[in-house]
């Protein structure tokens, strides 16, 4: 079986204002952040899908560390290495 499969009746992306809905923050902070490139999306022809991996997973860091979790921190981190991979060789984009 494929551990990719998408769960029965769970999105693999939510709109940005479901996607804000489930976080408590309103849609413009989240649109905001997006384009600060401070939280993940997708962008389609503009308009920008959120990956519901990246919701689950920012819930799941929080409660693993039982304090705040910096989701602008995490996307740095997440370009940075992203970019380092590109310049030594590693990614293609």
């Amino acid at each position: 079986m494929n551990s990719n499969r998408i769960e029965a009746g769970k999105p693999a992306f939510y709109t940005v204002r479901e996607a804000a809905r489930v976080l408590r923050v309103d849609p413009a902070t989240l649109y905001r952040a997006i384009r600060e490139d401070a939280f993940p999306a997708v962008r389609i022809r503009g308009r920008c899908i959120v990956p519901a991996a990246a919701i689950e997973q920012l819930a799941a860091e929080a409660a693993a560390s039982g304090g705040c979790v910096d989701v602008a921190r995490m996307a740095a981190e997440k370009r940075i290495a992203r970019d380092v991979a590109r310049l030594a060789g590693g990614a293609s984009w």
